[in-house]
């Protein structure tokens, strides 16, 4: 057990996808995994155990923000060993051809700071995902009906961002989406040697404004989890 996961020893697998809402994790587990298990429920943030196609996957919420990321994957990968972390989560488009419902994979991720910023000093350090995984989720997108797109992202810890001019840069320089956490989830990654990768789907635009009606989101959200399952282990 840790401070915020009640898990015993051997309840989390070492592969775990990582939504940040703790409801989303619940949804997932019930609709892809076989004999899911509650094996966390501490300040509500969700967290199932079950198999997909005979392999063992963990599937438990991240909350919002890469401060949150950052205490849940230390106590994923410190305390039970989570070998490949694969955040599954919803993203703001930010360049035209990238629309509502479209499919991305964070190659990088940019960030203003992250929890571990403060460990690098004067270097930027720019952290990305498992190649292998990269490769693999690029593969499983292929086989479906989901325009898929590679690339940089921008992970950000301000929801409400009144940084106009920050938001420009980042669509001036082809970053495609905005989200909260795969930053931090890279960084991790690289430091303790494991495997990361954020699949996540396009929910709004912050260019034009669309935004996915909520009814509709569990149903596209699928084939990001599908995606993201048939990554880890090809």
């Amino acid at each position: 057990m840790t401070p915020h996961i009640a898990a015993k020893p051997g309840d989390i697998a070492e592969t775990v996808l990582m939504p940040g809402d703790p409801y989303r994790a619940k949804w997932a587990a019930e609709t892809y995994l076989t004999d899911a298990k509650c094996i966390n429920e501490v300040r509500g943030m969700l967290g199932f155990t079950g198999t997909w196609n005979g392999n063992r996957v963990t599937i438990m919420g991240s909350g919002m923000g890469m401060p949150s990321m950052s205490i849940y994957a230390n106590e994923l990968i410190k305390e039970y060993d989570a070998q490949t972390l694969i955040r599954i989560g919803s993203c703001g488009a930010m360049q035209d051809h990238v629309k509502v419902r479209d499919v991305v994979l964070a190659m990088t991720a940019t960030s203003t700071g992250t929890p571990s910023k403060t460990i690098f000093k004067e270097i930027d350090y720019a952290p990305h995902c498992d190649f292998g995984l990269l490769q693999a989720a690029h593969a499983a997108a292929q086989g479906r009906d989901a325009t898929t797109h590679v690339g940089s992202i921008y992970s950000s810890d301000t929801f409400y961002s009144e940084r106009n001019d920050l938001t420009e840069q980042m669509i001036r320089h082809g970053v495609l989406a905005v989200e909260m956490e795969a930053a931090e989830l890279y960084i991790l990654a690289a430091r303790y040697k494991r495997r990361a990768l954020a699949v996540m789907t396009v929910s709004d635009h912050i260019i034009s404004g669309e935004a996915l009606p909520s009814d509709q989101r569990e149903r596209t959200f699928g084939d990001m989890v599908e995606i993201a399952l048939e990554a880890a282990f090809s």
